[in-house]
């Protein structure tokens, strides 16, 4: 479970990652990443509109990418910002097919450590 202060809520800080932060994309997420120094634990941003289905649907694809972010903690360097935005074909993606498709994001933006990076390409 993320801690409290693991999550971005407020709309400037939000805004300062889409501002100063990189992005990388696929078909179902946008993912910004912007360093932070002396940031304890990475904090996440979430962003699922309106458009990409009802509250249900957007609370699950929600509670899948917290569970991906979760799951690769150790991966993921500390003193970053992560925000996601999911895409419309989100919604109809199971666990496992958020996790492969974040994992493949966060691979483009190069910011899970190198270990993991050579067991994923080993797996798959």
């Amino acid at each position: 479970m993320l801690k409290k202060e693991q999550r971005i809520k407020k709309n400037e800080e939000f805004s300062r990652v889409f501002k100063q932060g990189h992005s990388v994309a696929n078909r179902q997420f946008v993912l910004y990443v912007l360093p932070k120094e002396g940031q304890v634990a990475f904090r996440l941003g979430l962003s699922v509109s309106k458009k990409v289905g009802n509250a249900v649907t957007r609370n699950r694809i929600k509670r899948y990418i917290r569970e991906v972010f979760q799951s690769q903690k150790d991966l993921l360097a500390a003193n970053v910002d992560y925000v996601v935005i999911a895409r419309k074909p989100a919604s109809d993606m199971s666990l496992l097919e958020v996790e492969q498709s974040l994992l493949h994001v966060m691979r483009k933006a190069r910011i899970l450590n190198k270990k993991a990076q050579f067991s994923k390409k080993k797996q798959g």
